[in-house]
């Protein structure tokens, strides 16, 4: 008996390791099974909640306590701040301080109502985004003035609207000046819902304005919903409208915070990927869910990392500020740091329940042809974007490489991946600017995009999940990319161009018959060959040995070169003999 209570907390021991989930050490083959065991999307989800609940500005409570939030939860899968760390640490983050400029701003509370009516027009408790970004608070017991309703806006400045609140379908910062700066106005009222958003369906949405900070005027404007819009305009059918306008929101000095993590690697510290998340916007889509998958992407990571299941060769750092502006600056004010970066992803809008928001997700791509011969299923989004020049072309691997890894997973969650040709406004673009390597992950259209209807309930963690486990997958292959990873990404090079190329035949054959010309044809024919021809050569980036990679990219080039020829002979004798069957009938 005693032999047997002896050998019992071993034989326990040994039954419990058994049942212990062991997870193998990372590698390429293996990186989606383990990713989508190990990544649940419930840090991300916690995290988006949280974020969610306040109107973040940067300087202002809700994206202090965001930045706070994401520094506590590094900290407790054993990230250190950078202050203290040693050179054996991996794990490391900071959290940096700038005076702003100008003053930070919080919405507190609001109130309309048409004076004589007993239901309130709008109120902030359930419509949080109509206050204008940068409005003063009116008095305690709020503004009471006659409502002058411009239909004709080039009308606005022979109005008289000195100490009345002006009405305007339009965005308040176009009529701003003229109407409160010159005019007088006590404030405004305005609409601008996209037609995007379905206001006649989604008939409470507002979406987010603003207007210029004056500290002379200390002036405010109020968004509309269209259902308060119809109403107003319902009232000024019946004679003269006012208003009660009561508002409260906090104006006040204070500091920029950037907090910015760093997985060193192993064999080459100074390269890196870098995941950009802006905080700053008042939804939860945009952006809490992309704050949330990266914080949960740079936690897991360490994890792994630290049960040494996985040890990165590049380093991976993780971005989260102020859009744009916290990128812009990290990729400028260290001109050696910012030559060392290999790759910037900007993860933006990307945790959307597409059942209820529409649209779907997209991988913007790096400049390429299709963003100035937009056609077949390439297609820009509401967003829109200006039609671009061959010299603006940024040729490389990057885009049909995490088209191709997010494709993967798409394939096993049967979940939509799409993308859009290049049209900015996101953390891509400071990146693109210094010509480093960028996309951008997001959705749209989105029918709830800036408006106050953007919450937690149109987060789906699957889909936060998906984008956790494509982009650490994707991230893992580049931070310890080789010979080997360079050939598999030249053949993807490959058989993405070809399929390319036949796509853009079958579209010139459709506009040659159409009457389109033969040059602008061989033109786009030209331009996606150079731009698949110039992408090859970019993946010497990742390569030790250069001279046998040199002849696997001559050799695609080849390829690519010859099945290009190819089409243009053939458009040349579709062309020509379109204008046989002209000629023969006249």
């Amino acid at each position: 008996m005693q032999k047997k209570l002896y050998l019992l907390p071993f034989l326990l021991l040994f039954i419990s390791c058994k049942n212990e989930k062991a997870v193998p050490v990372l590698n390429t083959s293996n990186y989606f099974d383990v990713l989508n065991e190990e990544f649940t999307g419930d840090l991300a989800y916690e995290t988006t909640s949280f974020v969610e609940k306040y109107w973040r500005v940067v300087g202002n409570l809700g994206f202090n306590k965001s930045v706070y939030k994401i520094a506590k939860e590094l900290e407790k899968s054993g990230f250190v701040k950078e202050d203290s760390a040693t050179s054996n640490d991996i794990l490391t983050y900071r959290i940096e301080k700038r005076p702003l400029k100008n003053p930070t701003w919080e919405s507190v509370n609001a109130s309309v109502n048409i004076i004589g009516e007993d239901v309130l027009l709008l109120q902030h408790s359930t419509n949080r985004n109509m206050i204008a970004l940068n409005s003063y608070s009116t008095p305690k017991e709020g503004i009471s003035a006659e409502v002058v309703y411009i239909k004709d806006l080039k009308k606005l400045k022979d109005i008289d609207v000195k100490g009345k609140i002006v009405f305007a379908e339009t965005s308040p910062h176009r009529i701003f000046n003229q109407a409160i700066v010159k005019g007088g106005a006590l404030g405004l009222i305005t609409y601008s819902n996209p037609k995007y958003l379905q206001p006649q369906k989604n008939t409470t949405s507002i979406q987010f304005r603003s207007i210029p900070l004056n500290e002379e005027v200390k002036s405010w404007a109020i968004a509309m919903s269209y259902k308060a819009k119809e109403k107003l305009k319902a009232e000024f059918s019946k004679g003269k409208v006012s208003l009660k306008v009561t508002i409260e929101t906090n104006i006040y000095p204070s500091e920029e915070l950037t907090i910015v993590a760093d997985i060193k690697g192993n064999k080459e510290p100074k390269e890196r990927l870098v995941f950009s998340a802006h905080i700053q916007e008042p939804g939860a889509n945009d952006n809490a869910t992309g704050v949330g998958v990266a914080l949960e992407m740079a936690t897991l990571t360490a994890e792994l990392i630290k049960n040494n299941i996985f040890v990165p060769n590049r380093t991976l750092t993780f971005l989260w500020g102020d859009e744009i502006v916290s990128t812009n600056r990290y990729v400028k004010e260290d001109s050696i740091r910012a030559k060392d970066i290999k790759w910037g992803i900007s993860l933006d809008m990307v945790g959307e329940d597409t059942e209820k928001t529409g649209g779907t997700f997209l991988i913007e791509k790096m400049p390429d042809p299709s963003a100035i011969w937009t056609r077949g299923n390439d297609k820009h989004t509401e967003w829109g974007g200006s039609k671009m020049k061959l010299e603006e072309m940024k040729p490389h691997y990057l885009n049909d490489f995490l088209i191709d890894k997010f494709k993967e997973q798409g394939k096993r969650t049967n979940w939509v991946v799409n993308t859009n040709p290049f049209e900015g406004g996101s953390d891509h673009v400071p990146f693109l600017k210094r010509n480093i390597p960028s996309v951008l992950f997001w959705h749209f259209t989105d029918q709830f995009y800036h408006t106050d209807n953007d919450r937690i309930d149109k987060v789906s963690q699957k889909t936060l999940k998906n984008v956790g486990v494509s982009s650490l997958a994707s991230a893992y292959t580049l931070l310890n990319a080789n010979n080997t990873t360079a050939k598999s990404i030249l053949l993807n090079i490959e058989k993405s161009a070809m399929s390319r190329l036949q796509e853009e035949q079958r579209q010139s054959e459709i506009a040659l018959k159409k009457g389109d010309s033969l040059s602008t044809q061989l033109s786009i024919i030209s331009a996606w060959k150079d731009w698949y021809i110039n992408s090859t050569k970019t993946t010497l980036d990742i390569v030790k040995d250069s001279t046998k990679h040199q002849e696997y990219i001559k050799e695609t080039s080849k390829k690519i070169d010859s099945l290009s020829s190819k089409i243009i002979e053939k458009l040349k004798r579709v062309k020509k003999h379109s204008l046989l069957t002209s000629e023969n009938t006249f």
